[in-house]
């Protein structure tokens, strides 16, 4: 049997709340004195059923998250989790929304404190700042500005998450060009709920370099050529699009068929803990049901280590640690 864990690991699309382990929820909340009905399930885990309900049970858990010390704290839990299944490189999506309520000064602390506890051995991680979309194009405008003011080593992407079907991809133009213009990388997610149509409105309207999902283009062949011809990245994430909905199994996903048509593909886990998965389960899964090897997966990693919003002196060292396990770069 394979040993998925110990295969070296790129991640590209990894919600840093979202990631929170139940336990360390729970710990906060109990810290704190503050009640989360309805978030945990009889077994501890988070509880949810639908995309609504995981929202509203991912908003939940947040209220607990409302300190740069618990984000330090959430930050090494969320890294140590990774690096125990092989991950050295990881990109985190954390939202100024989130972080500090808009606040400029509150923003800098929280990065500060996730900087510092993103400093361990064995594995790099990078910020995306995001715009939550239903918030609205103001706040994400606010969001981008904030962003660009933090733009540099440690904070080098930009991006949106939230409900892909709220307003129009258009309505954020120009928070991305706030963000394009202090040298960000960009990405969104699409694709996911909003269908096809959301993943060319978003690549039109945004000029992304990556789209978080971008799954249900698989639907219109002539986007998939597009995005083929573009060079555009999709942050896949299976285990997420089967637990909420999207495709009944794995056999099923179409991330083979995305593969196959010459898109570039990468693999991540989202939220891990809200879908008990993490990316050597996916991997396993992924070999059952497509019989990819691990050269495939090797290969689905460089893929991702090129496509990552680094500096190339990282991307380099990334790229030799996954060359030295045998990957050709």
């Amino acid at each position: 049997m394979t040993d998925w864990r110990s295969l070296p690991k790129v991640e590209l699309h990894l919600h840093l709340e979202g990631a929170a382990p139940p336990a360390l929820i729970r710990t906060l909340a109990a810290e704190k004195g503050i009640a989360l009905p309805g978030v945990f399930d009889a077994k501890g885990h988070y509880l949810w059923h639908d995309f609504s309900s995981f929202l509203a049970c991912y908003e939940a858990a947040c209220q607990v998250l409302s300190s740069p010390e618990d984000y330090a704290r959430l930050t090494a839990a969320v890294l140590a989790a990774a690096r125990a299944d092989g991950v050295i490189y990881t990109e985190v999506f954390v939202s100024p929304d989130l972080c500090g309520g808009g606040d400029p000064v509150a923003w800098r602390e929280y990065l500060a404190a996730i900087a510092g506890a993103a400093d361990l051995p064995g594995i790099e991680m990078r910020v995306i700042a995001t715009a939550i979309r239903h918030f609205g194009p103001e706040r994400a405008l606010r969001a981008a500005e904030l962003t660009a003011d933090a733009a540099g080593h440690f904070v080098t992407g930009f991006g949106m998450g939230g409900e892909e079907r709220f307003g129009h991809a258009a309505d954020y133009a120009d928070a991305f060009e706030i963000a394009r213009a202090a040298g960000l990388s960009l990405t969104s997610h699409a694709g996911e709920f909003g269908g096809p149509a959301s993943v060319a409105e978003t690549l039109d309207a945004l000029g992304v370099a990556r789209i978080g999902h971008g799954v249900r283009a698989i639907e219109d062949p002539a986007l998939v050529a597009d995005l083929a011809a573009r060079g555009t990245v999709l942050e896949v994430n299976p285990g997420s699009n089967i637990a909420l909905g999207l495709y009944p199994d794995w056999p099923q996903h179409p991330v083979r068929a995305l593969r196959d048509a010459g898109v570039t593909v990468t693999l991540s886990t989202d939220d891990p803990p809200y879908f008990h998965t993490d990316l050597p389960s996916e991997y396993a899964a992924l070999s059952a049901a497509f019989g990819w090897t691990v050269e495939d997966f090797r290969a689905l990693n460089v893929a991702a280590a090129r496509a990552a919003f680094c500096d190339e002196a990282t991307r380099s060292a990334v790229l030799q640690q996954l060359l030295d396990a045998g990957a050709a770069p």
